[in-house]
């Protein structure tokens, strides 16, 4: 008896509700949470200046990777449309930074849910929660989607909460809203390429173009759904929270969102705002880690990457090695890295993926206002990548370099036993 698909395949089971949400679960989560901080010390009373700038660049990025999904509808994202449409090296380019740099981001989500759950205990909790979520995502797709559903509507209703308290108290302030450049040109570009890390979840739609049904209609419409959605609460927040904290306040802030509830006059929400940080890191490192095994999967069906990586779980339908592959790493990278550092480095090694989606999906249309948004595109990755803090910047560049070394190690490697072979 014959089946009707190749057991290396995976199910088609999400729809555009179940992508968009998956999506939102990677992107209104622990960035706003976390980064409006950091961002805000960057730029001064420019923050609201860095994530329009930021969602300028992230709307360019989605719109190359929707319309190269529903052409290119297999796991792997830009990984398979470099490889598709620049040649095999610019692929393993695009999919090594984003495994890399996504890795990194995993290790950061679980590092912010110990911080909110036990701070005293941040890395332990961090590795439990890899642990248990790389488990939930063995279960397959769907379950992990329908767990992202209810992630992403206990965050949301958090967020409105601190929005409501906020924009309702006493020390709300419009004047605090002063859309200026403190920071200078160089700050409010720095606090893009810190918020890009909180809009690039979207990205993991694309790397489950092989479990969508119709993907040709689904990804098309999820990204930008998703990107909008979470444009609206990113503003809505920042908003809120500067009118009460001001860009100083905001800048100094280590848990921003609770302490300008605090700030606002009611303490009590303080703790249901950790508990919706908490939440929010972990529907993120839910669908980071959905995503990363993907692209894995994808690298190791080319042999960029263990070919024993790519077997699928034949009850599953997931690529159960790869799974279990990437959570051991991220669990090792959260038991011994640094929060800040890794938000950094997750940004290079993603603007750096994006760059290679952009410069993609220029290929696809000669026609020159086609090409309009994959260029803008294209030089707003590379601006906000070496806008990034100086250490962030080496570290990323230094490990994109060993993987490019790696490739072409690897091909001279195989060239030799090609000639050897004759």
């Amino acid at each position: 008896m014959t089946s009707s698909s190749s057991p290396s395949e995976l199910r088609r089971t999400l729809g555009v509700g179940d992508a968009v949400v998956v999506g939102l679960g990677s992107m209104v989560g622990a960035g706003i949470f976390a980064a409006l901080g950091p961002a805000a010390g960057a730029a001064g009373s420019g923050l609201l200046l860095g994530l329009a700038i930021a969602a300028v660049v992230a709307y360019c990025n989605a719109t190359s990777s929707a319309r190269l999904a529903a052409l290119y509808p297999a796991s792997g994202g830009t990984y398979v449309y470099g490889r598709e449409r620049l040649g095999e090296f610019w692929g393993y380019l695009a999919g090594w930074s984003f495994v890399v740099g996504k890795t990194a981001s995993c290790a950061a989500m679980a590092l912010t849910v110990g911080a909110y759950v036990w701070p005293g205990q941040a890395h332990a909790v961090a590795v439990a929660a890899v642990v248990a979520l790389t488990a939930v995502n063995y279960g397959g797709v769907q379950k992990s989607a329908w767990l992202t559903r209810a992630i992403v509507a206990v965050v949301l209703a958090v967020l409105a909460c601190v929005v409501v308290v906020c924009l309702g108290s006493g020390e709300s302030d419009a004047g605090r809203l002063d859309v200026g450049a403190s920071g200078g040109v160089g700050g409010v570009l720095q606090a893009a390429g810190l918020l890009f890390f909180a809009f690039a979840g979207y990205a993991r739609i694309a790397t489950l173009g092989e479990e969508v049904r119709d993907p040709a209609r689904t990804i098309p419409r999820a990204i930008p759904l998703a990107l909008g959605i979470a444009l609206a609460v990113y503003a809505c927040v920042a908003a809120a929270v500067l009118s009460v904290l001001g860009s100083d306040g905001l800048g100094q802030a280590g848990a921003p969102l609770a302490d300008a509830v605090r700030a606002a006059g009611v303490p009590g929400l303080v703790p249901v705002v950790r508990v919706g940080a908490a939440v929010a890191a972990l529907g993120s490192l839910l669908a980071l880690i959905l995503g990363v095994s993907r692209t894995t999967l994808a690298m190791a069906r080319d042999r960029h990457l263990p070919g024993v990586l790519t077997a699928v779980h034949p009850r599953f339908q997931v690529p159960h090695r790869a799974e279990l592959a990437v959570g051991a790493v991220v669990a090792v990278l959260a038991a011994t890295v640094d929060v800040r550092g890794a938000i950094g480095f997750s940004s290079f090694g993603v603007l750096a993926y994006y760059a290679v989606a952009n410069a993609s999906a220029w290929t696809l249309d000669s026609a020159p206002i086609s090409r309009v948004v994959p260029v803008v595109g294209l030089l707003g990755c590379a601006v906000l990548a070496f806008s990034l803090p100086g250490v962030s910047v080496a570290v990323g560049a230094g490990v994109l370099v060993v993987g490019v070394v790696a490739y072409g190690v690897r091909r001279w490697v195989a060239g030799r036993s090609s000639a050897g072979g004759r």
